[in-house]
């Protein structure tokens, strides 16, 4: 009995001072943290009150009990200090939960194991300079390029699912890599054994909430096509129509985010270690890619993918290009059921097409004008037309598949591209310097007086007459960018990317078919179509729709304005701190500053204090009341010190250290 009394009197004594310490310093902290500040109250605190209130048991009650609450105090600051160093050392959030430990130790030793394989498979192939930041550049010469990328390619194929899809990324950023790894990296292809019916058939089970045979009359168990992610089956539902579904591959999930938390972590080393990742930008690459590829995970991103553009498609009545319809109430996370179109992907139409006698050039400009209306007027585009995503129906009608990567443009950059075609079709640099400034992250530095001249040498070489572009355009519009500190946006890479990759598709499609010309002749009928009467009277009429209120209140306010101004009235009111931020910030900034001044007068009077002699007698011979204040006074110093300390140490890096962990 004895012993689970004194049990629970360590245990309250523990938590009670633990909650001091919390409260005192004034801000939360875990209540491991706690507990382990009171055990260290309490084991130093124990002998402290000993060695101080000790000798006094024997005398004056009074006296001893003034003894204990400064021994009690004391202890409390060792509490408080731990905590503080504590936060110094090892800020909160910095480490997992005590519940979490077990759960963090065994996906540690998971990403230690996948890493120490994707090292060695570095290591193999070359890289592993490049990975510890001693090879900072790539070759000067084109061979020593070409050896470098043939390496980088065998190592992300070897390395798996995420791996190659990083691969297909980095080739389309011409902005950041040298021609050579764009070409060698565009051959990867996401390639994958089929996985059995029976593990997917319980994929679907999961995803449709009963047995297959309920929701489809017939279903073919040979996959259609087998990727990394996913596979595609033919089946036909219960009411009579022909679908596709697409079937995520069991716990593909589990393998993927593992990777992807292994490359974003090499990401943001290799921005900190080596100096090709940081002209890279290699840590927001990585990033931008992690969270791509988990929206390529889950279908019902797709799904609605797929339903924004059909609906953009029917605004615009556009049916020059076909879209298969999803059906949603079957689709899911892993699992998306659409219609079948009936047709041949471009791979394997070209015996189709030359039997039915279709034009091939038609086919190629309906192609490129949909994905051109996509990026320029919908604000949401097919990202990958390669021509495994390019569909010939039985109609001799083009068909867009595969809506997993999208790209989405707001209006100020689709305003701005615009521009910058008008720029390109004209010839005007001024027009193209000014709207490349408008959609890229640019420096302060930047000479856009050099920018105009290489952008003006840029088309001279390109677009001049007689000339006949191609795509290398692109990749030395990329350089110039890149050449001048300019970032481009994601999004516009995903533009470049469609485009340059749309490039090959046609080209599939109609060796002869030149991209940049039919653009261009796209972009002047555009334009033609914008300069009649009716469209700039409809643009005219929304402006003004958009000013009325403006200009309705317009008249009244200049009426204040002139009549203040007549009778000497006129003011302005400038708000101080009138975001709410800024006010939490100044006051946060006084309370600091007068606990540092209260901390350090504290600990000044307590100087003082200690250091007469003489007085009032609390202990005779031993302590003096001026000592006891000075204790009291020290014991307040250090609570207000200590406060403020914590305020410096406890920084807002709690997002930042939860997305880490």
């Amino acid at each position: 009995m004895l012993a689970m009394l004194a049990t629970a009197m360590f245990v309250a004594l523990v938590l009670l001072f633990g909650t001091m310490a919390r409260r005192l310093l004034g801000i939360r902290f875990s209540r491991f943290r706690a507990v382990v500040a009171g055990l260290l109250a309490l084991t130093i605190g124990g002998p402290l009150v000993n060695a101080i209130a000790g000798p006094s048991y024997e005398r004056d009650p009074g006296v001893m009990l003034l003894l204990l609450v400064l021994a009690t105090a004391c202890a409390v600051l060792v509490a408080m200090i731990f905590l503080v160093l504590a936060e110094a050392f090892v800020p909160s959030g910095s480490m997992p939960r005590v519940m979490d430990w077990l759960p963090a130790l065994r996906r540690r030793i998971a990403r230690t194991s996948r890493y120490t394989r994707l090292s060695a498979i570095a290591v193999r192939h070359g890289l592993g300079p490049y990975l510890r930041g001693r090879g900072d550049a790539a070759p000067a010469s084109t061979g020593g390029r070409q050896r470098l990328a043939r390496s980088l390619r065998a190592a992300l194929d070897e390395g798996g699912v995420t791996f190659v899809k990083l691969g297909q990324v980095l080739s389309t950023r011409q902005d950041l890599l040298a021609p050579e790894f764009v070409e060698e990296l565009s051959g990867l292809q996401d390639r994958a054994t089929p996985v059995p019916w029976e593990q997917i058939e319980g994929v679907l089970t999961a995803e449709l909430g009963r047995p297959v045979g309920e929701v489809f009359a017939e279903f073919d168990h040979e996959p259609l096509a087998a990727a990394s992610i996913a596979q595609v089956h033919v089946a036909r539902l219960r009411t009579g129509e022909e679908v596709i579904v697409k079937v995520q591959r069991p716990g593909i999930r589990t393998t993927v985010e593992r990777d992807l938390d292994i490359v974003t972590r090499l990401g943001r080393s290799l921005e900190r270690s080596t100096r090709w990742g940081r002209s890279l930008g290699v840590a927001e690459l990585t990033e931008g890619f992690a969270e791509a590829l988990r929206e390529e995970l889950d279908f019902r991103i797709e799904t609605a993918n797929m339903a924004s553009v059909v609906a953009a498609a029917r605004v615009r009545t556009d049916a020059s290009v076909l879209y298969p319809i999803p059906h949603e109430r079957l689709s899911g996370e892993r699992v998306l059921v659409m219609d079948r179109l009936p047709g041949r992907s471009l791979r394997r139409a070209s015996s189709m097409i030359d039997e039915s006698g279709w034009d091939r050039a038609e086919l190629g400009k309906s192609l490129l004008h949909c994905v051109l209306r996509q990026i320029m007027f919908d604000g949401i585009f097919h990202a990958d037309p390669h021509p495994g995503n390019v569909m010939v129906t039985e109609e001799g009608r083009i068909a867009l598949l595969d809506f997993g990567s999208v790209g989405r443009l707001d209006g100020l950059t689709r305003d701005s591209l615009a521009q910058l075609l008008l720029g390109l079709n004209t010839g005007d640099a001024s027009t193209v310097a000014d709207a490349l400034l408008a959609v890229v992250e640019r420096p302060d530095d930047v000479d856009e007086q050099r920018l105009e001249r290489a952008l003006g040498q840029f088309m001279a070489r390109h677009l001049s007459a007689g000339m006949t572009p191609s795509a290398q355009m692109f990749v030395d519009l990329f350089g110039i960018v890149s050449h001048h500190g300019l970032a481009v946006p994601p999004q516009l890479a995903a533009v470049a990317r469609a485009l340059g990759t749309l490039e090959g598709t046609l080209q599939v499609l109609d060796p002869r078919f030149d991209l940049v010309a039919e653009a261009r002749s796209f972009g002047e009928e555009t334009l033609a179509a914008q300069g009649t009467a009716g469209s700039l009277k409809e643009t005219a009429k929304s402006e003004l729709l958009a000013m009325m209120p403006m200009l309705r209140r317009l008249p009244r306010r200049l009426d204040r304005i002139s009549d203040s101004l007549e009778q000497g009235r006129l003011s302005v009111n400038v708000r101080l701190f009138a975001d709410e931020r800024d006010r939490r910030f100044a006051t946060g900034l006084v309370h600091q500053v007068l606990l540092t001044l209260l901390g350090i007068t504290s600990g000044l009077i307590a100087v003082m204090l200690l250091g007469l002699r003489g007085g009032p007698q609390v202990i005779e011979g031993e302590l003096s009341m001026y000592a006891v204040f000075g204790y009291c006074m020290l014991v307040i110093a250090s609570v207000l010190v200590l406060r403020v300390l914590v305020t410096i140490f406890r920084t807002d890096r709690g997002p930042e250290q939860a997305r880490r962990r």
